[in-house]
């Protein structure tokens, strides 16, 4: 992976966004239904696009909320719909779009008070509170692009158990939007603006507020109070920033909010790895700015732009990897927390194999799924569950009772939680696990990416264990096969591959002409890449064998 020369800088002048030309793309662009890149294609976290590609465009937006309609109605979900944007610059025409289309179709959509911003699991959290107390089923959406730049703009669903909606709705509603595109929108019902946000479908919610009164149920405030932990919390330009002020006022904590303003360019970002504005809080890049003030804060962390992701920087570590902080995690919550012994720990296949280790110690079960953390929903929402974490630093737990908190990603209690870790063992989160790789051995683990065409993409995707020859990997004897999750049996898109002391999963990208490595070591960086080697040599002899 080519690193740009100005990866960790802060943003040239030449490369800010230009919001008026965006904006100006967003309504005048249209996309062509017959062009795929064009057309609405729900990925492991909904929609996203760009506006000049004509992927993330005012017909989109209205195609897939009209579509939303018609599979509540469909579905006898009849209770307010809870609706979140994030700060992109994208967001708010989408959302005024979105609103249209709403209260067109007379379903009540409660939005934030003053016009504001909400990060995703706030949603999640809003959609589970309504429905344990409400007759009326509710559900929701959140208009963000996550972590992208700040061309790009996405549409989130949330069905009633708070998680991100499973393939088998976003299946529905991407088939639906896409007639409607093709059908040139005649099937979108919609109001003017104007009339929609003064008619009786849209109301104000206060969404931060509930959030932050119930922390003490999921994280120990009180202790991080004790302690004294001086902390620095920057929400990179996002969502989290209303509230980190809010937690800041009600439990008087020591927290300095670090670029406390709303910048839909984020120009005060630094540019990541390929010299993109990235909002990405795992990126050592892109955290730049709170890495340089690691010694000046007992613990610094960042949410990326819709907080449902977490960045940890500590003293002795600097930005943790999000695998060693997820291993952390779980050691300190199932250690610490009087949880039901019955409860799993939630992984994707692709995270490391170090949290498998962490859990056996803790005599817990292991619940591996494909990535995607709408495979974790359900299991958070019965109880089944007692965390759940992917590779890409998201992750959400249950309260200290062992009942639901969020069923989608929470970047907010995963910062506070590194906080409580430090104020409860007293110990750098570096240290602790230092202290992992002494009992269990250290982990190589590294992903890469590899030239692709669609064809072969395609081959990747549905390649089975049976299309395996060889016998070994890095030098090791091959243990198991997997095209379909340990956990849920689903299918992972990609096969994955196990040793005694490695392993590798293979899985096409869904955007580029490219497919992903993930591999990783317990016995040294030169067998990591005899892995990754032997992969790629076993991943071209499958795209040979298919060729005819």
């Amino acid at each position: 992976m080519a690193i740009d020369p100005m990866a960790g800088k802060l943003v040239p002048k030449d490369r800010v966004e230009n919001i008026p030309a965006l904006i100006s793309a967003y309504y005048s662009l249209k996309p062509d239904p017959n062009n795929k890149d064009e057309i609405v294609s729900f990925g492991t976290s909904g929609h996203r696009g760009n506006a000049y590609k004509k992927s993330f465009n005012a017909d989109h937006v209205k195609a897939i909320t009209q579509a939303i309609c018609e599979y509540r109605k469909e579905n006898s979900i009849n209770g307010v719909l809870y609706l979140g944007k994030d700060t992109h610059a994208l967001s708010t025409p989408a959302q005024m779009n979105a609103l249209e289309v709403f209260a067109a179709n007379e379903i009540k959509v409660a939005i934030a008070k003053d016009d504001g911003y909400t990060p995703t699991p706030l949603v999640s959290f809003a959609i589970i509170e309504h429905n344990k107390h409400k007759k009326e089923i509710s559900d929701g959406v959140v208009i963000t692009p996550s972590h992208n730049p700040p061309s790009d703009g996405g549409y989130k669903y949330n069905p009633p158990n708070g998680g991100p909606a499973d393939t088998d709705i976003t299946s529905k509603i991407e088939k639906r939007a896409n007639e409607i595109l093709k059908n040139e929108l005649k099937d979108v019902k919609s109001i003017p603006y104007e009339e929609a946000i003064k008619s009786s479908f849209v109301s104000e919610f206060d969404f931060i507020t509930p959030y932050v009164k119930a922390l003490n149920e999921i994280i120990d405030i009180d202790a991080i109070k004790e302690a004294k932990i001086k902390m620095a919390a920057n929400p990179l330009g996002g969502t989290a920033l209303g509230v980190y002020k809010k937690i800041k006022e009600m439990y008087e904590l020591d927290m300095d909010i670090i670029d406390a303003f709303v910048d839909p360019t984020f120009s005060f970002m630094h540019l990541d790895h390929d010299g993109k504005v990235r909002m990405d809080c795992s990126s050592p890049y892109a955290m730049e700015g709170l890495i340089e003030l690691k010694d000046r804060y007992d613990i610094a962390f960042g949410n990326d732009v819709d907080a449902d992701r977490h960045g940890i920087v500590t003293p002795k570590g600097g930005l943790l990897n999000p695998n060693h902080y997820l291993s952390i995690a779980i050691w300190y919550l199932f250690k610490h927390r009087n949880w039901d012994k019955r409860l799993k720990v939630g992984k994707t296949l692709v995270s490391s194999s170090m949290i498998d280790r962490v859990a056996k110690k803790l005599g817990r079960e292991v619940y591996e799924v494909p990535v995607g953390f709408k495979w974790f929903s359900d299991g958070l929402f019965s109880g089944e569950l007692g965390f759940g974490g992917e590779e890409s630093a998201g992750a959400s737990f249950l309260r200290k009772d062992g009942s639901v908190w969020t069923t989608d990603k929470d970047g907010i209690i995963m910062t506070l939680l590194s906080a409580e870790i430090l104020a409860k063992t007293k110990k750098d989160l570096a240290l602790i696990y230092a202290e992992f790789e002494k009992e269990f051995g250290k982990a190589y683990y590294e992903r890469i990416d590899a030239p692709a065409s669609k064809k072969e993409k395609e081959i990747l995707k549905n390649i089975e264990p049976k299309d395996i020859k060889e016998k070994n990997l890095g030098g090791e004897e091959i243990e198991h096969i997997y095209a379909r999750a340990s956990g849920n049996g689903a299918k992972i898109g990609g096969l994955k591959i196990t040793t005694k002391n490695g392993w590798v999963a293979l899985r096409p990208s869904g955007t580029e002409d490219i497919y992903k490595i993930y591999a990783e070591s317990f016995i040294s960086s030169e067998h990591l890449k005899n892995i990754e080697q032997d992969a790629q040599m076993i991943v071209k002899s499958v795209f040979e064998e298919h060729k005819g």
